[in-house]
């Protein structure tokens, strides 16, 4: 499967972003899809996951209550909704794509779309 991340952009402190990451390829809905996120110098970290169907939902501590996963299986495509941003929530977001179980490692996820960049301000 590819992927393709967008929706990033510069905001501030409390505003909200959405984010979406298109897929193509083998079936979409076969996959368990998650959101990660990198700031400089820092590791690549979790921040959500959904499953297959879309029912189940998991959640870094950071984001969550302000962000939320959604999955359109119909459509192929992955959401992040982000309310109430904070400078802390820089980073370049990534979206990625396992074909077994739900995991918050990012070694254990298989395809990753290219990142966009979500800087927000103070």
């Amino acid at each position: 499967v590819q992927l393709q991340a967008s929706g990033g952009g510069l905001v501030q402190a409390g505003d909200s972003l959405r984010l979406s990451c298109a897929a193509s390829g083998r079936t979409f809905s076969s996959y368990i899809t998650a959101w990660f996120r990198q700031a400089p110098g820092k590791n690549r970290e979790f921040v959500a996951h959904i499953s297959r169907s879309g029912r189940f939902t998991y959640y870094a501590d950071s984001v969550k209550g302000r962000f939320t996963i959604s999955r359109d299986n119909d459509k192929n495509t992955l959401f992040l909704q982000m309310n109430s941003l904070k400078p802390e929530d820089t980073a370049v977001y990534y979206c990625a794509a396992k074909g077994t179980e739900t995991s918050t490692r990012p070694s254990e996820y298989y395809y990753w779309a290219q990142g966009t960049q979500v800087t927000v301000s103070s």
